[in-house]
């Protein structure tokens, strides 16, 4: 049985990993602005915290942090600077945020689900939670290696920001609301239908088996 539970879980992981980088590969994956990049990455995120747990989410946060990291790389101008001004700032700040993202979501639903009066609004608060903790720890770790650069700098100044916290209101506006908006109304759809046929769905298979 922990053969097949373990083989089970590594199929539908590898599955939400294919479906992340196939997303990177199409406009659903990262929508073009002139600053931050639109991404819906955080539904997949989200659907393989709440259906594999916090490692299944960390694995799934590391899938969409390669495809960030990736996309500094002459895809998108923004990433492509900060690549140039601070390599491992950059690699920390869109790989191992993105890592986390994954992680605590999957914290998140695991102890909601099993809180008595929160049980029914988890899947909603982890679809939530990760499209914001992705804006928070990104922004966190970009101010933190690159808000005092000459490059975030301008931006700031362009915004009118004068510290660190307007700054990134400014600079998350409306991108970060989109974000969020998307990922907690197809977040919350997938992950209870999702988790309803194949999790409910399967403790009920395994109760019938064991009576028969």
């Amino acid at each position: 049985m922990n053969s097949k539970g373990n083989t089970k879980f590594l199929v539908e992981l590898a599955l939400m990993v294919a479906i992340i980088m196939v997303m990177a590969l199409t406009p659903l994956g990262y929508i073009k602005t002139p600053g931050l990049s639109v991404t819906l990455l955080t539904i997949p995120v989200t659907v393989g915290a709440v259906m594999l747990g916090p490692a299944g989410g960390a694995v799934c946060g590391a899938a969409f942090g390669l495809t960030s990291f990736y996309q500094t790389f002459g895809i998108s101008a923004f990433g492509s600077v900060l690549l140039t001004i601070n390599p491992v700032g950059t690699f920390i700040t869109t790989f191992v945020m993105r890592v986390l993202e994954g992680w605590l979501t999957g914290l998140i639903f695991k102890a909601l689900r099993q809180s008595k009066h929160l049980a029914k609004a988890s899947f909603y608060i982890a679809s939530l939670a990760c499209p914001l903790l992705n804006t928070l720890l990104f922004m966190s770790s970009l101010v933190i290696f690159f808000y005092n650069t000459e490059y975030i700098q301008g931006f700031a100044q362009a915004f009118g920001a004068t510290n660190p916290f307007m700054f990134v209101i400014a600079f998350v506006g409306v991108q970060g609301a989109i974000e969020a908006v998307i990922c907690f109304v197809v977040g919350s759809i997938l992950t209870r239908t999702l988790y309803k046929v194949l999790k409910a769905g399967g403790v009920k298979n395994e109760s019938a088996k064991s009576v028969l």
